[in-house]
């Protein structure tokens, strides 16, 4: 263990921090400052006419006009719909990546705003509304302002930034492969091969003006199940004749909360089994042969992530058993725990610091929320942070969270969201090491 702290202090060390020039900051802070109000304009423009998951055309249009005119070298149809832009200074430096996702929800909303989408689609089958319920509107108009104001400014940058926006990261439909995972595997790492990436999420929680942090750990892995439950037929009135999926599959679901309940071991990590979805039955007095529901799984930790998967097999398997049923289990896994390398996290908080404020920048227990921006961090090193945009005089109890109908942020959060995303990429641009 001793070994272990004492090659992270000497990293640490090594590096005398940011050493970007105060009057280049103040430039930087002015010019986010001006453009507080066209980031509002983009994020409520992409608020009413969001698109989900790989369907993301208008939108990387949109994205891509902006980028152009800033005169970056732009590649469309990265993951399907992504686009990634490179901002080159011709000097030597790191490469380092900034990402922002793109993609809907299927949430129909309900939350009054003048701007509210207003946009349908099919979903798994069914009519749905499209909102940003998540605040991917916000980070893709922050992202477009970082663009402007690094562009405008190349003369005294060094190094590449490349620019990722990026689809699906709410998951693609059907099964099919999308996402961070999808634009890692075409390369959007690589040509020129990045150093660094930095993503940001806005939180709909967290008060405004606040950067909330954590080292290693932020976000739980996402696994997602289903278990399909096999009877007998028969009629309502004679249950007897039958082996009832529907209370097997109850007895299941009740089973499957007695591991993180009695079996995880949770002063260790947090986790979560969630059962969203059950099917079953078509007509009251018939008693079906079949049911099937399905769920996530959230994990903080690679060991309790395998074994909690071997217990909801076990779990089902033998419920079903002891009724005479059987029960298939599926677990696929979606996404890996999103991990904030210590050492790099370490040297960018005074940056963090700057954006917001000393006493503003706020180190959380992790959160059982999942990131695909996890793919990016298994490659290069990654540092993922949350801007708070809790509207004003909410109790942070009953504040509207993701994913809901009801979801909404104060779009005064912006700035400080904008301010961080810049001071991340200057100041591990010019971080200096000793031997420099």
């Amino acid at each position: 263990m001793k070994s272990i702290f004492t090659a992270f202090f000497l990293t640490l060390s090594s590096f005398l921090g940011a050493q970007v020039n105060p009057k280049f900051q103040t430039k930087l802070d002015q010019q986010a400052k001006g453009m507080e109000q066209k980031v509002i304009e983009w994020r409520r423009h992409f608020h009413q006419y969001p698109e989900l998951s790989d369907q993301e055309i208008k939108t990387a249009s949109y994205v891509v006009q902006h980028l152009q005119s800033l005169g970056l070298k732009v590649q469309t149809g990265v993951a399907k719909t992504g686009v990634v832009a490179l901002l080159e200074t011709g000097k030597p430096g790191p490469v380092i990546a900034l990402r922002a996702d793109m993609d809907a929800l299927p949430v129909t909303e309900r939350n009054g705003l003048p701007f509210a989408s207003k946009e349908r689609a099919i979903y798994n089958g069914q009519e749905t509304g499209v909102m940003h319920a998540c605040g991917h509107d916000s980070h893709m108009a922050i992202l477009m302002a970082v663009a402007e104001i690094l562009a405008k400014n190349k003369n005294e940058l060094k190094g590449t930034i490349k620019f990722i926006f990026q689809p699906a990261e709410e998951g693609s439909v059907n099964g099919q492969e999308g996402g961070a995972n999808l634009m890692v595997k075409e390369g959007v790492l690589d040509n020129p091969k990045v150093d660094v990436v930095f993503g940001m999420h806005i939180q709909s929680m967290t008060p405004v003006g606040n950067i909330a942090y954590r080292p290693a750990g932020l976000m739980a892995a996402s696994d997602w199940f289903s278990i399909k439950v096999k009877g007998k037929q028969a009629h309502g009135a004679a249950p007897w004749m039958s082996i009832d999926p529907i209370v097997v599959s109850s007895q299941i679901i009740i089973g499957l909360q007695t591991i993180i309940s009695r079996q995880s071991e949770l002063t260790k990590e947090a986790a979560v089994i969630t059962v969203g979805k059950i099917q079953a039955g078509i007509r009251e007095n018939i008693i079906p042969e079949e049911a099937t529901f399905a769920g996530t799984i959230r994990t903080l930790d690679a060991g309790m992530q395998d074994k909690i998967h071997e217990k909801i097999k076990l779990t089902a398997t033998k419920i079903a058993e002891s009724a005479g049923a059987t029960a298939e289990v599926t677990i696929e896994r979606k996404t890996p725990i999103t991990y904030n390398d210590p050492v790099l996290t370490a040297k960018m908080l005074p940056s963090l610091k700057r954006a917001a404020g000393e006493n503003h920048v706020i180190e959380i227990h992790a959160v059982t929320g999942a990131e695909d921006f996890a793919f990016y961090q298994q490659k290069v090193p990654g540092l993922f942070f949350f801007v708070g945009a809790m509207p004003s005089g909410i109790d942070p109890a009953n504040a509207p969270s993701h994913h809901t109908p009801d979801f909404m942020i104060d779009e005064q959060g912006f700035i400080i969201g904008l301010k961080a995303m810049l001071d991340v990429t200057t100041g591990y641009m010019f971080m200096k090491k000793i031997n420099e």
